[in-house]
């Protein structure tokens, strides 16, 4: 199927099903997006991807399933992904590897423990610059580096994580600007940046990844084999097997928050990612591109019941924090 006509279906889907559900049953998930199905002779092949758990999602099946009757050709991905939840570190009670990812680590280089003095560890996804500051900017998440809009600008940044054993004495930056997450929902990115200190410029940190520096960034548009290095799972490989997903709903400790047109992960040995790899930077190893921020996962719906992953496109990150990858 072309992508235009599955961005139809998703439409039509949408215009209906998912936000009567939302009203009927609002508890649970119901995300409606682009299954990337492989690719054929004429290129990338599209379908329809339904995510759903709970009352919500189960409102929404009968419709997506009566829109895969009724229209020809169409080739619809239905999983249940139960709980989606924001990926830092449990407070307490799992022990978590690798070892040297959750070190006190310098010069600070992508995949390292980082977090808010209130929050418990996350990822330390990669660093920007920002037009009209000075100095570098770690990049992670508003639940990484602001606790979930519950800190202030100028707060500390810790690295390793306080899970991790970060103290004051830890202190890498301060939080220097945040995308607000909107309880209402509709929002794109859960990303904010934090300016280093005793960084003067690129030289003063470690920009690579297990494939080398990155060439720049790149919109996720075909099933391509990704990969990411986060604080808990380390370096983990799989494949993009949705894009554009809307009403990819959140569990934050704040509350639940609703995300449309995100980027869906499928591990190609289990999970992709675990809790503590929120801010990881998700690129291709191909072309050395970055595609993703990631932000949260699934209990289920991946290869041999492992969980999915689920990440802003990182062109839309950067445009909302005004920022440039460092590469």
């Amino acid at each position: 199927m072309h992508i235009d006509n599955a961005r139809e279906l998703k439409a039509r889907l949408l215009a209906g099903s998912v936000r009567a559900a939302a009203v009927a049953a609002p508890a649970g998930v119901a995300s409606v997006g682009i299954s990337v199905l492989g690719r054929g002779p004429q290129g990338p092949r599209y379908g329809l991807a339904v995510r759903y758990s709970g009352g919500r999602g189960e409102a929404l099946l009968a419709s997506a399933r009566e829109l895969a009757g009724t229209s020809a050709g169409t080739e619809v991905d239905i999983r249940d992904v139960g709980r989606v939840q924001a990926l830092t570190a449990p407070a307490e009670g799992l022990t978590w590897t690798p070892q040297a990812l959750q070190q006190r680590v310098r010069p600070l280089h992508p995949g390292l423990s980082i977090a808010h003095r209130d929050v418990t560890a996350g990822t330390l996804g990669g660093f920007v610059t920002v037009a009209g500051s000075d100095g570098v900017f770690a990049l992670s998440n508003n639940h990484v580096l602001a606790a979930s809009d519950q800190a202030a600008l100028d707060d500390p940044v810790l690295q390793p994580g306080p899970h991790d054993g970060g103290t004051p004495g830890d202190r890498v930056g301060r939080l220097a600007r945040a995308v607000p997450l909107e309880a209402g929902g509709g929002n794109g990115v859960d990303a904010a940046l934090a300016l280093l200190e005793d960084v003067a410029d690129v030289a003063d940190v470690d920009p690579t990844y297990p494939v080398g520096r990155l060439t720049g960034w790149a919109e996720p548009d075909d099933e391509v084999a990704v990969e990411k290095v986060g604080r808990t799972t380390g370096w983990t490989k799989g494949r993009i097997s949705a894009i554009e997903l809307d009403d990819v709903a959140v569990e934050y400790p704040v509350g639940v928050v609703s995300f449309d047109g995100q980027v869906e992960v499928t591990g190609a040995r289990g999970a992709f990612s675990a809790g503590g790899d929120s801010g990881s930077l998700v690129y291709r190893p191909d072309t050395r591109e970055a595609v993703g921020l990631l932000f949260a996962g699934s209990e289920r719906g991946g290869a041999d019941g492992s969980g999915l992953t689920f990440c802003n496109p990182i062109g839309l990150v950067l445009e909302r924090l005004g920022a440039t990858l460092v590469v």
